[in-house]
């Protein structure tokens, strides 16, 4: 494919919209690459826009309008909070810029709706970054399971397990708050809700509760909830930022009628355990050199998505977590805050029709 632009045959000019923590691993990932340039960055605060412009050689932006007007940036990676993401998204989409959106790619299902639609009108490509479907682990189970290596898939768990300081919410205005975040569902444990219903299949209906136990913030910090799946499998999830004082646990479990496998790490980037029919006798072997491989660079996997983004750009086709998958997630994330409000099950219908999926405020104080 050759474009209006000329892109097949030149390096990609990538700008980066918000210069927070996660900004890094998109800048990490495009320094890495030899046909990708980080042009320009913008940030409302001045001062961390100049510190990402001074270590990557680029040029600083507070204005996005500013940065959009540049005639050779092909692509955006929008890095800055999670309310942001829709109405950020559409600006660049709208401005011809292809779009990089971090998780949540929104906040609502209408807006995650109209930054697809803002993106199929100018005809750009649209990436939501899910970089954990990248994971060797990841990839080897799901391989398994379209080989039928597995047979039917019959149960799964998502367990997320982390720690965050009441620093984290207080130390700006916009983690844990509902108009910009989201909670431990939304913000920590929507990777592994991606994961959950990639592996297992459209969602039909969850039952959820949400509290918040140890911080002082509006959104949860702990929720628990099941999932039947529309093929008729069932599912648990467990997603909490309480965990005091680390990290502990963020896996995948899959349970089938010919194997049990579970993929951990602390990006689902490693086999816990792979118990699979016909290679049982090999599962030690598989840890073993699991164990040999160097953990992977703090930038692989967002640099996986790059990767995959810069081909659709040039093959003219649509990326592997595009908007529609992106949405997914979100949606799967949107049905558990419905139940815990609610008090009872929902169907995945009801989220579809917008039917009281903003979250009740008062809630999760029910529930502690």
């Amino acid at each position: 494919m050759t474009s209006e632009n000329g892109r097949k045959d030149r390096a990609l000019n990538f700008g980066i919209v918000g210069c927070g923590r996660i900004a890094s691993r998109h800048a990490d990932a495009l320094w890495a690459r030899g046909d990708t340039r980080l042009v320009a960055v913008c940030d409302a605060s001045e001062q961390r826009a100049s510190k990402m412009a001074s270590q990557f050689g680029c040029e600083t932006y507070s204005d996005l309008d500013q940065m959009l007007a540049r005639p050779d940036l092909d692509v955006v990676c929008v890095c800055t909070p999670s309310g942001l993401h829709a109405a950020q998204g559409i600006q660049a989409a709208r401005a011809g810029k292809h779009v990089i959106v971090e998780k949540p790619m929104a906040l609502t299902l209408e807006d995650a709706d109209a930054l697809q639609a803002a993106c199929r009108e100018s005809g750009v490509k649209l990436t939501v970054v899910l970089q954990n479907r990248y994971n060797t682990a990841m990839r080897r189970l799901r391989e398994a399971a379209e080989a039928g290596k597995l047979g039917k898939l019959l149960l799964s768990t998502v367990t997320v397990r982390w720690y965050r300081p009441q620093e984290y919410y207080s130390g700006d205005n916009w983690h844990g708050t509902w108009a910009m975040d989201g909670g431990a569902l939304m913000n920590q444990a929507i990777h592994h809700l991606d994961a959950l219903q990639w592996m297992m299949g459209e969602v039909d209906s969850v039952f959820a509760y949400t509290a918040t136990l140890a911080h002082n913030m509006e959104a949860e910090d702990t929720g628990v909830g099941v999932v039947r799946f529309r093929n008729g499998t069932l599912g648990s999830i467990e997603g909490s930022t309480i965990t005091y004082p680390a990290n502990i646990e963020g896996s995948l479990a899959v349970f089938s009628e010919r194997g049990s496998i579970k993929i951990g790490g602390n990006s689902l980037d490693r086999i816990a355990f792979w118990k699979v029919e016909g290679e049982v006798e090999h599962e030690q072997e598989i840890l073993r050199r699991q164990e040999l491989d160097p953990p992977p660079s703090r930038y692989l996997s967002h640099s996986l998505v790059l990767d995959d983004m810069v081909k659709a750009i040039r093959e003219d086709r649509q990326p592997a977590t595009n908007g529609v998958e992106g949405r997914k997630s979100l949606a799967l994330v949107l049905a558990l805050y419905q139940s815990a409000r609610l008090g009872r099950e929902v169907k995945m219908e009801e989220v579809e029709k917008g039917e009281g999926v903003v979250p009740d405020p008062d809630s999760n104080k029910r529930n502690q």
